[in-house]
């Protein structure tokens, strides 16, 4: 199938991020007293912007405000100081990211991360690239799997939905393909599994990056 553009997601899917969210968060509920949770649970917490990720992470009977809130703040302060301690692209990202330029594709990329740290990550960590969209979360538009950012994205690029090959690794964002009209592809070496992907719609699934080229086309 051929393609015009490809929609990334980030977090699980163009970089691991998982240690240094999992720290960061854990740090800030320990300073208020909070039981803590093993890197590893966070493959289960994240993909849905912070305030879900404190949601999933505080006890039930703190999921209230002004705690909430209050933890949002306490790990966006942290994570701003420490989100590259361990952060990096995964093994074949950048040859996949040549590989669609060589192949004249147009890249940008879409996450739940609030905008400002989604904006810093890709200018620093795939700074060889060029993303002609890089959003995040923001006020402006519904969280994904809403398609509504998804869709400003097509618009801005001037890209029909449909030309779309969208990359990510959880339900949230093969449920945001969907609805926005875009070609759904799972990425398997990121935060969860096939048959979660598969559920929410992935039309095909990539164990590894090189195999999504498979998908993209000549």
């Amino acid at each position: 199938m051929q393609f015009q553009a490809m929609l990334f997601d980030l977090d699980g899917t163009l970089i691991d991020s998982l240690a240094d969210i999992a720290d960061a968060c854990n740090r800030a509920l320990a300073s208020r007293g909070y039981g803590t949770h093993e890197r590893d649970a966070y493959r289960y917490f994240v993909g849905d912007g912070v305030r879900n990720l404190l949601l999933r992470t505080l006890p039930p009977e703190a999921r209230v405000e002004p705690i909430v809130s209050e933890c949002v703040e306490a790990f966006a302060e942290d994570y701003a100081r420490n989100w590259n301690v361990e952060t990096h692209p995964y093994a074949g990202i950048p040859e996949l990211l040549d590989a669609a330029i060589a192949k004249g594709l147009r890249l940008a990329v879409l996450s739940n991360k609030p905008h400002a740290f989604t904006v810093q990550c890709v200018a620093s960590i795939l700074a060889d690239y060029h993303f002609e969209v890089v959003m995040g979360a923001s006020a402006e538009f519904p969280h994904k799997p809403d398609p509504q950012s998804a869709l400003h994205v097509a618009h801005e690029m001037g890209v029909p939905p449909g030309q779309f090959l969208y990359l990510g690794d959880t339900a949230t964002d093969m449920r945001t393909a969907v609805a926005a009209g875009m070609h759904p592809l799972g990425a398997l070496w990121g935060f969860r599994e096939a048959q979660e992907l598969r559920d929410a719609g992935a039309k095909a699934l990539a164990r590894t990056p090189s195999e999504v080229l498979t998908v993209v086309g000549n």
